[in-house]
Parts: structure tokens; sequence; C-alpha cells
């Protein structure tokens, strides 16, 4: 690839990632006029990205609004301490270091060889949350992007019984603040390729990623199989949660089946009752692998 074609890729990232957060921050009205947006920064690829588009956008947009980035020193044996004070203090933006050692807690309550997310997870949300009230952000921003959305879909329904996801938006659990997921439309993918071309100082997370056999990376690998088998899967299984249709689940307490009734004209998303419904395989579905062919004599 040449140099030319390579910035053409470049320029092309850049550009569908903005394109991507900007309409993610319209279709959910996500950030306001005189909004000050925590941007949480984890130090991995996604938060960098994140913080690096918002920026980005912040420069462009048509209403004014702040950003400040926290990061939550976990007090993990052998964290660089400096990487991103010193980064974030050479782009110019404001930040806010929290130091609070929950690692202790974590590797304390949690038996050796279990998953320490969970309740990591929780100590975490809990002292952001806290630093929200006190830097009084209007909005927290967090780096979840397209594919941890699809993953914490199927997360829940193989092993919690829930038709549940990460929505781009959500009030807190605590009733306080308002979070925001800027990165809801952007592949995993795209978001490795831009921090590698950005060089971020990535820090990679020592408490959990050795852990190998995690439920979590499990469904990631199902779904990376899938995209490179079935390209645009896992686009269409994303836009099926844009597009709920609760007359054809089954929870009772989302859809009053119970009383439902004729109604003597046609009714909107009504159901064919017994006719199949067809759904349209892609080209990569319609070809048979060579392996799988069945060789019949004339």
């Amino acid at each position: 690839m040449t140099l030319k074609q390579q910035r053409y890729n470049t320029n092309k990232l850049h550009k569908r990632l903005r394109r991507h957060v900007g309409t993610a921050i319209a279709d959910y009205n996500m950030i306001e006029a005189g909004d000050r947006v925590m941007v949480c920064l984890s130090g991995g690829k996604d938060s960098y990205a994140l913080l690096d588009i918002l920026r980005n956008l912040q420069e462009h947009a048509p209403i004014q609004f702040e950003l400040i980035a926290v990061n939550l020193d976990q007090k993990q044996p052998g964290f660089p301490a400096q990487v991103l004070p010193d980064y974030l203090t050479k782009i110019g933006i404001p930040f806010r270091i929290v130091e609070q050692d929950t690692y202790s807690v974590v590797k304390r309550v949690i038996a050796e060889g279990k998953t320490t997310c969970s309740l990591c997870s929780r100590l975490r949300r809990g002292v952001l949350y806290r630093v929200a009230g006190e830097l009084g952000a209007t909005k927290i921003a967090l780096g979840h992007h397209r594919d941890d959305i699809l993953e914490t879909l199927f997360l829940n329904m193989f092993y919690g019984g829930k038709l549940k996801a990460m929505p781009p938006k959500l009030v807190s659990d605590d009733g306080q603040h308002i979070v925001i997921r800027p990165l809801t439309y952007c592949k995993e993918k795209d978001l490795a390729a831009y921090a590698a071309i950005a060089d971020f100082p990535i820090i990679p997370c020592n408490l959990c990623g050795s852990q190998k056999n995690l439920q979590r990376q499990a469904v990631k690998e199902m779904m990376q199989q899938w995209d490179k088998k079935f390209p645009g899967r896992l686009e269409t299984m994303f836009r099926s949660l844009q597009n709920i249709q609760l007359s054809h689940l089954a929870d009772t307490s989302r859809y009053d089946f119970c009383n439902l009734k004729t109604q003597g004209k046609p009714v909107v998303d009504g159901d064919t009752a017994f006719d199949e419904e067809i759904f349209e395989p892609t080209i990569e579905e319609m070809v048979i692998p060579a392996s799988e062919e069945t060789i019949t004599s004339g």
C-alpha cells in the first residue's frame, strides 16, 4: 500500500468514527448546550478514542460544552501512574486523577480464580458517580462501543435469562446522573485501528487481563467468528436493538397479552400466524463450502 493510500484510508477511518459518534449524540440527545461532560478515561484504546473524537467534535459543534477527563487509579501493582497525567497535560485538557485502592478490596473479597469484573465495576462506578457530583458534571461519558453492547445482549440472554443490553443513554442507578455512550455505533475493530494510528499510550488492565476464561471473552470470540464468516451480521443484530416489537416477544409485564382482543380491523405489526417468516439469506450463507458439498452421480 502506498503512502497516499494509507493517508486516504486513515482519513476515511477518522471521518467514519466522527460521523458515528456525531450521529449517536444526535439520535439520543447525549450532549446539550452548556453540558459539562466527564469522560471516563481508563487508559484503554476505547476511552482514548472517545476523548479524542469528542475533543474534535467539540471544536466544530454548533453548541458549547465542556470536557473533563477523569481517571480512577485503582492502585493496581505496577500501574504507570504518570502516563495519563503526562498525556492529558500534553493535549491540554482539564483532568482529574482519583486515587482509590479498589484493587485490594477486589483481591480480598473475590476468591482466587473467580472473575473480578462485577465487583470491580461496582466499586469503580460508585467512585465515578461521587466524582461527577464533585465536578458538577452533567453527563458521564463511557467508552463502550457497538461490540460491547452486543456482547452484553448475548451475555444476558445466555447466562442471565434477560433480553437486555447496554443502552446508549441512561439515568444512573443512584438517580443522580446521566450516563452516555457516544461510541454506540462504532465497531471495535475501527477503534483499535484508530488507536494504533494515533499511538495512544495504552495501559493494560492487569486486574482482569489475565482472566482467560471470562464469559464475555467467549461471547466476543463467537461474534468475531460470525463477523468473519458472515460479514454484516453484527450490523443486522445491532439494528434489531432499535427495532423491538413487544407484541412478538413474551413478557406479560411489558405487553398486555391477557386482555388482547380482536379489533375487527387489520392490526399494525399483527402476526401472520400460520405463515413462516422468510429471511433472505446473504451470499455467504447461500454458498456451500466445498467440504460440505454433496457429490451425486449422473
